[in-house]
């Protein structure tokens, strides 16, 4: 089974403080050891970077820090990056103009272009409610640590 790992969980993997630390590190632990077969938006590196360096923890996370983090848990190989190119853009506004959606959740709709082009069986994520209502009628399940 192939998995795309959303923001908000591979966040919550890495930062030891986040209420949801415990039950996401499990998974970023399994493809970092490759015992699954996991994918990862290039759109989540930027917004993984953007949440470390602004979260209110203590000591706040630096730039460095945050880099080095996304460089030792993602850039390793053990998580395939999944880029996508302005076609994949295009169509995601096209189904978000069709579907209804406006505002913020685009970048959900982002997240869930790069598991079709991965062609994820699953995607793992803290939000479940709006990738719920994006893959409406899409072969992929949605599911929490």
């Amino acid at each position: 089974m192939k998995r795309l790992l959303d923001t908000s969980v591979l966040v919550a993997a890495m930062v030891a403080a986040h209420p949801a630390h415990a039950r996401s590190v499990r998974f970023l632990e399994r493809a970092l050891a490759g015992r699954c077969e996991s994918c990862v938006s290039t759109h989540s590196l930027a917004e993984i970077y953007a949440v470390l360096t602004r979260m209110p923890t203590s000591p706040r996370i630096s730039p460095d820090v945050a880099r080095r983090l996304v460089h030792d848990n993602l850039e390793t190989g053990a998580a395939r990056l999944v880029a996508l190119d302005a076609t994949d853009y295009l169509a995601v506004l096209d189904r978000m103009a069709q579907s209804g959606f406006a505002g913020g959740v685009i970048y959900d709709a982002l997240i869930v272009q790069a598991a079709c082009k991965a062609k994820a069986d699953e995607i793992i994520t803290l939000n479940e409610a709006d990738f719920a209502r994006l893959c409406s009628g899409l072969p992929i399940r949605i599911s929490t640590p």
